[in-house]
């Protein structure tokens, strides 16, 4: 059976903002992640800040070990990497990472706050391409999916348009294109958007678990009434509601990857968790206490 916790970060105890993706040349699993350094006594929320990007690595989706950092700083400092997301092009046989970035550390919620583009050949070595331009000081949360004729689009959050989740299209990866408000319904974070069972879904943290939207076109979104992980779950560290996540279908499958904070006397604090979605009556359902395994291979 799938481990509870999934992941534990064992440098710094707070491991957020998962993304999963396999590599082309091994077929292993890594998992990215934004490093909080939880724990770590200092003031505020500044253990939020100045964190790497943590990798951890899988030969199945179900065993993790921690495989490092990656260094992708480009200026003096000790500054900010969250949220990151991963793809690869076959065109290029490149992977593209863009991640949120802000320089320096801060003690209270703030700073501004752009997506940076980098690109590799083996998912460890990194090199800047440089920042994506929509006219925000405040986007972050990035996440990208292949269109079926052909290009790419991202969605993101805008913290300047009321914490709304924005879209952006590419025929390359490398000129985008700002296209507007994909759901700006509520505030939220973390979009994260999928095809699975015949329909695009995208999840977005509401902190009150995940709100979910479903579209045809994965152009026109439409929410659907109830959220995921909104209630406590039974396993071990799955209390609260689950938050900023990750979906990776795999063999006609959904599992969703996100993080709590289990230990409400410490609650810098994070793991990873992972269930898996089903749908019913057209809806995305999840059931967190479920038992269930998978192997990837």
């Amino acid at each position: 059976m799938i481990p509870a916790p999934l992941y534990r970060d064992p440098i710094f105890d707070g491991p957020a903002d998962p993304t999963v993706i396999r590599k082309e040349s091994d077929g292993l699993f890594y998992m990215f992640y934004t490093q909080r350094r939880a724990n770590q006594f200092v003031e505020g929320v500044s253990h939020c800040y100045g964190s790497p990007i943590g990798v951890a690595e899988s030969p199945n989706g179900r065993d993790w070990h921690y495989r490092g950092a990656l260094d992708l700083d480009f200026e003096f400092g000790q500054n900010t990497f969250w949220a990151p997301e991963v793809v690869y092009s076959r065109d290029e046989k490149l992977y593209h990472m863009f991640v949120s970035y802000i320089q320096g550390v801060y003690v209270y919620w703030g700073g501004d706050a752009r997506i940076e583009h980098y690109v590799s050949e083996d998912l460890f070595y990194w090199k800047r391409v440089g920042p994506l331009s929509f006219g925000s000081s405040r986007i972050i949360d990035p996440c990208l999916i292949e269109l079926p004729g052909g290009g790419w689009r991202m969605w993101y959050k805008d913290e300047r348009q009321n914490s709304a989740t924005c879209s952006a299209a590419s025929r390359d990866l490398y000129e985008w294109e700002y296209e507007g408000i994909a759901a700006g319904d509520q505030p939220q974070e973390g979009p994260n958007v999928f095809f699975f069972d015949g329909a695009y879904w995208m999840v977005a943290d509401v902190w009150d678990g995940l709100a979910v939207y479903r579209s045809d076109d994965c152009e026109h979104f439409v929410r659907q009434p109830e959220n995921i992980l909104r209630e406590s779950g039974t396993r071990r560290d799955d209390g609260g509601r689950g938050a900023h996540a990750d979906v990776f279908v795999c063999g006609g499958r959904a599992f969703v990857v996100y993080f709590t904070h289990p230990d409400p006397g410490f609650p810098q604090k994070s793991v990873i968790q992972m269930a898996e979605l089903k749908t019913e009556n057209g809806e995305l359902v999840c059931d967190r206490n479920a038992e269930f395994d998978v192997d990837w291979r």
